[in-house]
């Protein structure tokens, strides 16, 4: 009897002991799964905070900027072209002809009004001041004759045939006395100053309009005439937008209306112009209206002839925006990159604690030897209308107006971040 309750002991320790130890062995592994599970979340939180070196933003062109308000909720789009009125356009050309004997201007010059561009000979000058100084001769004759014909005729002396004729006479040559002057004046020769000393075989060419020279068709011994041009003169700075709407769009037409362009060759840079006036005939077969617009500010580079592509304001409705550049894409959304004084995430448990301190040296030491540092917060926004370079956008997370955004290079901040994430040095 008293070894059947012996082994019915040692059958309940042995359960006991076996209980406890599966319990435990469930507790270990339950504790290191719930260890796992955390460590497996917390690599897999996403970095939002990047640092940057002032010496890596100038190294790869980031820059920064402010959330602009932009009128790209009512806009009308059209292609145009700029153009120059014909009023301030000028073909250059010498009223006679003659030979190119100095050319004083090259192209890209600018020229006033009423310089002198050029000078030509031709003997055929002189021939007519000849004929200017030989009529004023033959006129002090002509009035001598008059006179005495007419003192003849008032005595009952001459017939009225004879001061009749003498009258003739001398209208005549006064007639061509002032074509001759005409003449003279148009060469740019003045009658007072013709002698027989003083007879001229050159004359000069003088520009029509202020401007600058965009070409010239003759040199230095060439032959010109009325006919031919000698250069061309353009100005400018009277230089308009000529926009080509579509008939559906007409009605939103307004003169004083505000117009952004940008030129097809250098979409870089904006330019701004106002709505003067509305053609009220379709151009060509196209079906479009053109709209006139004068440029008004900045003109540098503009050039008679260029294709633009223009943005006109509809209303004062204004929206935040930033230069396409600014957004970045991942995973579906859209992000812009904020200067913030965050600090970035560190996972000092996945280090030793001197291997830590040791990388916090190493770090510090690489971040004095490229100066100053900047931290940028990855956030989240809604993209809206894109037009001229820029894109609206409605943020997430509210954003101070005057805080900083990385405008260029936010690709780059990007891979940064995307690096850190991975856990790259």
């Amino acid at each position: 009897m008293k070894i059947k309750y012996n082994i019915i002991s040692a059958l309940l320790i042995s359960f006991l002991a076996l209980s406890c130890g599966k319990k435990e062995a469930s507790e270990e592994t339950e504790v290191k799964a719930k260890t796992e599970q955390a460590e497996e979340a917390h690599e897999e939180a996403p970095q939002t905070i990047a640092t940057l070196t002032e010496e890596q933003m100038k190294a790869v062109g980031i820059s920064l900027g402010k959330i602009e308000m932009k009128d790209l909720a009512s806009l009308v789009k059209a292609n145009g072209v700029l153009s120059v009125p014909n009023n301030r356009k000028a073909t250059v050309t010498s009223l006679y002809g003659g030979v190119i004997k100095t050319l004083n201007v090259q192209i890209g010059d600018y020229v006033r009004k009423g310089q002198v561009i050029a000078s030509i000979n031709n003997p055929e000058y002189i021939q007519l001041q000849e004929q200017y100084l030989t009529v004023n001769s033959r006129i002090a004759f002509a009035e001598q004759e008059y006179k005495r014909q007419r003192e003849l005729f008032d005595n009952d002396a001459g017939a009225k045939k004879n001061l009749q004729s003498s009258d003739s006479e001398l209208k005549g040559l006064r007639t061509q006395r002032s074509s001759l002057q005409r003449q003279l004046q148009l060469m740019g020769i003045s009658p007072g100053k013709v002698s027989n000393g003083n007879l001229r075989s050159g004359l000069v060419i003088t520009s029509p309009i202020s401007g600058t020279v965009s070409g010239i068709n003759a040199q230095i011994g060439s032959y010109v005439d009325v006919s031919s041009p000698v250069l061309d003169i353009i100005d400018n700075s009277s230089i308009h937008l000529d926009l080509q709407v579509f008939e559906k769009d007409l009605p939103k037409m307004k003169v004083g209306q505000t117009v952004q362009f940008k030129l097809t060759n250098n979409p870089e840079t904006l330019y701004n112009a106002t709505v003067f006036s509305i053609g009220s005939s379709f151009e060509n077969e196209s079906k479009t209206i053109s709209v006139h617009a004068n440029v008004t500010g900045n003109k540098v580079g503009l050039i008679d002839g260029m294709n633009v592509t223009g943005m006109v304001s509809l209303g004062n409705s204004s929206t935040a925006a930033v230069p396409n550049e600014a957004i970045v894409e991942a995973d579906g959304k859209f992000y812009v990159f904020v200067q913030t004084s965050k600090k970035p995430e560190e996972h000092a448990e996945e280090k030793k604690e001197g291997e830590q301190e040791e990388a916090t040296k190493e770090t510090g030491a690489h971040t004095k030897d490229q100066g100053k540092t900047l931290n940028f917060e990855k956030i989240e926004i809604v993209k809206g209308s894109s037009d001229l370079g820029y894109t609206a956008i409605t943020t997430v997370t509210k954003i101070a107006p005057d805080t900083n955004i990385v405008v260029k290079g936010a690709f780059f901040v990007n891979a940064k971040l995307s690096n850190a994430g991975g856990h790259e040095d």
